[in-house]
């Protein structure tokens, strides 16, 4: 049985910040902070939330700038985004947490435990990375980049077939359409998420991580960068998932939520 997902917004340094909220404050477990790929929202959480809510409050904040939240003046890096999380979970009265990322969020999730060490738990991690020089050129020619829009509606088309192809297996045309129209919503500053990722050497701050880290290497476009981070992980290990990729907490929610629950609770 899931329960209720709920949203809310807590106020921080550059005006609102949204999020989406599911189980008890008053659960014994650790509570789960879940932070995004960009250029979407917290949505991609929704799902699990209502999962992974049973046994444990879980929250997915919107990135500034992204979903619902307000944005900076200007675009963030990863150590801005980390330090804004930090004081939402400070804003909570969250205590310590353990916290998932996925893509981008995972390097918010590496930079919030360096940050500040004493308030993450453990770590899981959807991807983490490690790109050789083309492979970071490329992706700053095609993502990184400022957003750009055309008058006949092109610019959409370019989303979509991005998002088409690197589609996860089982994915469902709505599932994907509810990812670009949460691209969509971040207009002019859709790139905001990828230049703060690009720019952030997940070779160099992997290795200083000393939290329990579970690094999950899902089948999608950064499986091989993943694969490379395997001997950087100095206090965890790498999971891979083939036949999963992006969708895969609404196509296996429950299978998610238990290799979740299975790192999270080793310990208890």
């Amino acid at each position: 049985m899931t329960v209720a997902v709920r949203r809310a917004y807590a106020d921080y340094r550059f005006g609102q910040l949204h999020y989406r909220m599911a189980g008890s404050r008053d659960a014994i477990r650790t509570p789960l902070m879940c932070f995004h790929l960009s250029p979407v929202s917290g949505v991609i959480y929704e799902s699990l939330l209502g999962e992974i809510g049973n046994d444990r409050l879980a929250i997915a904040p919107d990135n500034p700038g992204f979903g619902g939240s307000d944005p900076p003046g200007s675009p963030p890096t990863i150590g801005d985004y980390a330090a804004v999380m930090g004081e939402f979970a400070d804003s909570l009265g969250l205590g310590p947490v353990d916290v998932i990322g996925y893509h981008t969020g995972a390097k918010i999730g590496i930079e919030l435990s360096l940050q500040r060490p004493e308030l993450v738990r453990r770590l899981v991690l959807v991807s983490t990375p490690v790109y050789t020089e083309e492979e970071l050129a490329r992706q700053h020619a095609t993502l990184g980049k400022p957003s750009w829009f055309d008058e006949g509606g092109a610019h959409l088309l370019e989303v979509w077939d991005g998002h088409w192809e690197w589609r996860g297996p089982d994915q469902t045309i709505e599932m994907v359409h509810q990812t670009v129209a949460e691209v969509f919503r971040a207009g002019s500053r859709a790139w905001w998420g990828h230049r703060a990722a690009f720019e952030y050497q997940m070779g160099d701050r992997l290795p200083l991580v000393t939290h329990p880290t579970l690094v999950l290497c899902p089948h999608d476009d950064l499986l091989e960068p993943t694969r490379r981070s395997e001997p950087l992980i100095r206090n965890g290990r790498l999971l891979e998932l083939p036949g999963w990729g992006h969708g895969m907490m609404d196509v296996h929610t429950e299978e998610f939520a238990g290799i979740l629950r299975g790192f999270l609770d080793e310990d208890c």
